[in-house]
């Protein structure tokens, strides 16, 4: 009986080491599963984030590299078409201002064989001969001054706009992560404006515009 007794409890024990190791086989629930994020760098996808040192050295060595370079490519037709439109204005104000400047300068050297160069610029039925070359001297020496105030006028804008581009270019790196948000509207609604003086026979009605940030 005993021999019988010792079998049956080495069975259960068998059976106790057996239910264990099953217990300790299964999977956990998916719940308890840690889950690991790689970084960006890991799986291959790196953010960008323009350097505004980058940004200003490239802007600074041609116009629009920064802008290239910060990736707002719709700025470069704006950029582009100022310094096409200043560099042409250089050119009109400079090239008038040398044909008033060589007028003037044959006009006042008294050399009959340079009188073609000055008596091409003066009003339709003047003659050179009986032209009153003080007077016309005075005319050309203005329209001289006159282009060349617009020529330098338009280098300084030129060198504005060089200026302009490099300062956008940092302050688009700078804020390249800046968060706009979406929630701006506005809101138009009718209103009545209460007179508070009785002489008034009647309130005034209008518009309200209220802003939302």
């Amino acid at each position: 009986m005993l021999k019988y007794r010792n079998i049956v409890c080495l069975i259960f024990i068998s059976a106790a080491f057996q239910l264990t190791a099953q217990q300790n086989t299964v999977p956990q629930h998916p719940d308890s599963i840690k889950v690991v994020s790689l970084p960006d760098t890991i799986i291959g996808k790196k953010t960008f984030k323009p350097d505004p040192k980058k940004a200003v050295i490239y802007s600074a060595i041609f116009p629009g590299l920064g802008q290239i370079y910060n990736r707002k490519y719709w700025k470069l037709p704006i950029l582009y078409g100022g310094f096409v439109g200043l560099s042409y204005a250089i050119s009109w104000n400079n090239s008038h201002y040398q044909d008033y400047f060589d007028a003037q300068r044959a006009l006042l050297d008294d050399d009959p064989t340079n009188d073609h160069v000055w008596g091409n610029m003066l009003p339709y039925g003047m003659d050179p001969e009986t032209a009153d070359k003080n007077w016309f001297s005075g005319v050309l020496k203005d329209r001289k001054n006159y282009f060349r105030y617009y020529r330098d006028f338009s280098i300084i804008l030129t060198v504005a706009l060089y200026g302009l581009g490099i300062v956008d270019a940092y302050v688009d790196a700078q804020l390249f992560e800046f968060d706009v948000s979406p929630d701006l509207s506005m809101r138009v609604e009718p209103v009545i404006f209460k007179k508070a003086d009785s002489n008034y026979l009647a309130d005034s009605y209008g518009f309200r515009c209220s802003f939302s940030f």
